[in-house]
């Protein structure tokens, strides 16, 4: 059975809460979509700043500088969930909105979310991660994040109908819920939020999904990128399959599925090829190609009908791979041996000191 969580007094107000690292692109019209948020009661954001290189820490400071409303944390570790931590031990109010810097929330987002978290008595919210891009690249992979074929139809990625969630994306939430059950746990790198929602259901809370809610995501702009993103990602979840096991998710496994049907089509690929297997016995073998040969038709088909220019369709028949490549073989290598210190270090370079 469920428990209500809190609800605050009307006009309580609401803290916002970004990790920042190397986001000089972004921050600013993030922090605007932010502060142009509708809310009853008093409003901050939280900007805990990593050791950024690229500008961002002197933007934020301008910033804070240009309005009140504006605080910073430091936070020299760099890592998502001590930024989260830091800022929302210093936060001033009673419901936490996650933002993430590589985002814009809608207009309306924050005051329909409370809504929903008074409605339902929730713990957490979260809405729709609506991906979008600027370049070519960018566009093929926000087509990826936007669908099924791309990330695994996860709620949050659209077409759910409201109700309850296994996690939220980004999130808005009750303080003393978070309180409660721990905040976000610290040796986790990434995933923290699911494993966070998996503590706060098992706490008895609700989690809740509202497709009304909308969240503007950038993804990665550039193929090394997004594959470093992709990698360090499924290595983090095949540590928290080591950790929890049957809690996760079945569509988690199926990008280290296909890593494994490549792997195997190649090898029997060079059996037959050297002759060590023919005649009936390779025919029958052939079979176990065909999982890889399906993956492929379905890539080019996805391809050349989601994308909407010639640049777009080329560059999905890249994207979708290695989103799903690079991840299985993280999610292997993280289930084998841990995730250990593995870093997403697709928004770092050379002169960013590592956590």
């Amino acid at each position: 059975m469920s428990v209500d969580a809190p609800v605050p007094a009307h006009g309580a107000g609401v803290t916002f809460v970004m990790p920042v690292l190397n986001e000089r692109d972004y921050l600013e019209r993030a922090v605007q979509t932010v502060l142009q948020q509708d809310v009853d009661g008093p409003a901050e954001l939280v900007l805990a700043l990593g050791p950024s290189s690229d500008g961002t820490t002197e933007l934020a400071r301008r910033l804070a500088d240009d309005d009140p409303r504006i605080r910073l944390v430091d936070n020299p570790q760099a890592d998502i969930p001590v930024a989260l931590n830091l800022a929302i031990r210093s936060a001033r109010h009673p419901t936490i909105v996650r933002v993430d810097a590589h985002s814009e929330l809608a207009p309306g987002y924050t005051r329909q979310a409370i809504a929903t978290l008074d409605r339902v008595r929730a713990a957490n919210v979260g809405g729709v991660m609506r991906a979008d891009g600027q370049t070519p690249f960018q566009r093929a992979v926000a087509i990826a994040y936007n669908s099924p074929v791309g990330l695994g139809g996860g709620a949050y990625h659209g077409g759910a109908p409201e109700g309850p969630a296994e996690s939220a994306y980004l999130g808005v939430m009750r303080r003393e819920v978070l309180e409660e059950v721990g905040l976000f746990d610290e040796t986790i790198r990434r995933g923290e939020d699911w494993e966070l929602n998996l503590r706060i259901r098992q706490a008895g809370y609700r989690v809740w999904f509202d497709p009304r809610l909308a969240v503007t995501y950038w993804p990665r702009e550039s193929w090394r990128r997004l594959a470093r993103q992709f990698f360090a990602t499924g290595t983090w979840r095949g540590e928290l399959v080591r950790r929890f096991g049957r809690q996760n998710s079945l569509r988690f496994f199926a990008p280290p599925a296909l890593v494994l049907a490549v792997i195997a089509s190649v090898v029997l690929g060079g059996v037959q090829l050297t002759g060590l297997v023919s005649g009936i016995v390779s025919a029958v073998l052939s079979l176990a190609h065909l999982p890889l040969a399906l993956y492929v038709i379905c890539v080019l088909g996805f391809s050349a009908t989601a994308g909407r220019s010639l640049r777009e369709r080329g560059w999905l028949v890249v994207v979708l791979p290695t989103m799903h490549l690079a991840w299985g073989v993280g999610f292997l290598r993280g289930l084998l041996r841990g995730a250990k210190d593995t870093v997403d270090t697709s928004r770092l370079d050379r002169n960013t000191p590592l956590p």
